[in-house]
C-alpha cells in the first residue's frame, strides 16, 4: 500500500503510517529498529531495494532522506516536505517512508526524522554515497547507535580511510570492511589448521579498492608481520599469500566467485567466496549494534603507515608512533610492518581472528 503526501509534516506522516497499518490489518508494530538511509535521487532506488531485501531478516522502519536541490533562489527559501509512505508488500516486512526535502529544511533533516523514529528501538544511519567525514557529529548520525558508510563509493577511497580513522567513534563501520568478513573467516580457519608462525603476507587486489587496504591493515595489526599490498585486475580481492615456517598458505580467488585454498602438505580445496551484494552486506551490519573493536583496531593501524615499494624495513616503534600523528597520503602498492599504535602490552596475536 502506497500513500503520497505533498507539502506535509512529520505528524501527518505518522498518521498515514497508522492508517495504512490498519488498512492492511496489522495494527501492531513488529519492527526491531529504524534504518535511516541518507542518499540522493540517483542512488535511492538501489539503496531502498537493498534495505527491502535486508528487512526480511531485520524487520525495520526505513526512512529514506533525499535532499532535493531547488532550481531558483526563491525556491531555496521555501521549505517543503514530500513523503511517500509504503506499508505491506510494497515495503518488505517493515515500513518505508521516502522523504524528499526542499528548501531550508534540507539543512534540518534531523528535525524531520526524529518524530518518525520507532520508540525504544535502535537507530542505524546508512550513507550509500556522500558520507560525512565525521559521521558521529553529523546531525543525523548523532541520532544513531550505528553509522554505516562505504568508502568504496568515495572519489579517493584509499585516502578516505585515513579520514575515517581520524574521526572514528565507537559505532562507526564501513561496508568495505563488511566485504572482507568471509576472507577474514577463511584465513583464520586456515591458520587454525596449522601450528606455525606467519613470517610475511601479500594481499593482492584491485588498485583503488579500500577492502584490500583494510584486509592488509588487519593482517598487519593482528599478526605483527610485514604485509605487502600488490595490485591486480580484480575483481575485488584476488589473493592472499601467507609465508609461514611450515610453508605457504594461499587463498586465491581469480573470478570473484570460487576460491582455492592451498596449505602446505594438504590437498587444495575449492571454497565458495563469492562477492556479496549490498543487501547481504547491510543485513550483516544490522546483526550487531555494538561497537566493532576489530574494525577500529585495523582502521587505526593507519593507511599512512603502509610504505611504498617492495617492503623495506619497518620503522622503529618511536618512529611509527610519530608517523601515526602525521597525515601522509596512502600509496596503493605498499608494504606494512609492525604492531598497531594502540597495541596493548599483551603478546602479539599470531593467528588471524575472524569478526
Amino acid at each position: 500500500m502506497k500513500t503520497d503526501l505533498t507539502d506535509t509534516t512529520a505528524s501527518k506522516i505518522n498518521k498515514a503510517l497508522v492508517k495504512a497499518r490498519r488498512a492492511i490489518g496489522t495494527p501492531a508494530v513488529g519492527m526491531v529498529l529504524t534504518l535511516v538511509i541518507v542518499t540522493d535521487e540517483e542512488n535511492a532506488y538501489d539503496a531502498l531495494k537493498a534495505a527491502g531485501d535486508a528487512s526480511r531478516e531485520h524487520p525495520s522502519r526505513t526512512l529514506v532522506v533525499i535532499r532535493r536541490v531547488s532550481r531558483s533562489p526563491r525556491d531555496r527559501t521555501q521549505s517543503r516536505l514530500d513523503a511517500e509512505v509504503r506499508v505491506g508488500a510494497d515495503a518488505g516486512t517493515g515500513e518505508t517512508v521516502v522523504l524528499r526535502l526542499y528548501g531550508e529544511v534540507v539543512d534540518h533533516a534531523q528535525s524531520v526524522v526524529l518524530p518518525l523514529l520507532l520508540p525504544d528501538a535502535p537507530v542505524v544511519v546508512w550513507w550509500p554515497v556522500n558520507a560525512p567525514l565525521d559521521p558521529a557529529n553529523d546531525p543525523l548520525g548523532a541520532l544513531a547507535q550505528r553509522r554505516v558508510t562505504d568508502t568504496y563509493a568515495c572519489e579517493q577511497p584509499v585516502k578516505e580511510l585515513a579520514a575515517r580513522a581520524d574521526a572514528y567513534t565507537p559505532g562507526d563501520t564501513d561496508l568495505s570492511w563488511t566485504r572482507i568478513t568471509p576472507w577474514r573467516s577463511m584465513l583464520a580457519a586456515a591458520l587454525d589448521q596449522v601450528a606455525c608462525q606467519v613470517q610475511g603476507v601479500e594481499v593482492e587486489g584491485e588498485e583503488f579498492n579500500p577492502s584490500c587496504e583494510l584486509l592488509a591493515m588487519w593482517l598487519a595489526d593482528r599478526l605483527d608481520v610485514p604485509v605487502r599490498r600488490t595490485c591486480s585486475a580484480g575483481p575485488g580481492l584476488t589473493a592472499v599469500r601467507m609465508d609461514t615456517d611450515c610453508g605457504p598458505i594461499v587463498l586465491d580467488r581469480a573470478d570473484g566467485s570460487l576460491a582455492t585454498l592451498a596449505i602446505q602438505g594438504q590437498p587444495k580445496r575449492a571454497v565458495a567466496l563469492k562477492r556479496r551484494d549490498t543487501a547481504e552486506l547491510i543485513a550483516e551490519e544490522l546483526r550487531r549494534l555494538d561497537p566493532d573493536d576489530t574494525y577500529a583496531s585495523a582502521l587505526r593501524y593507519g593507511v599512512e603507515r603502509l610504505k611504498q615499494g617492495d617492503g623495506g624495513d619497518a620503522p622503529a616503534k618511536g618512529e611509527r608512533d610519530a608517523g601515526a600523528r602525521e597525515a601522509v597520503p596512502a600509496p596503493v602498492e605498499s608494504a606494512a610492518k609492525g604492531p598497531a599504535a594502540e597495541a596493548t602490552k599483551e603478546a602479539p596475536v599470531k593467528k588471524a581472528a575472524a569478526k
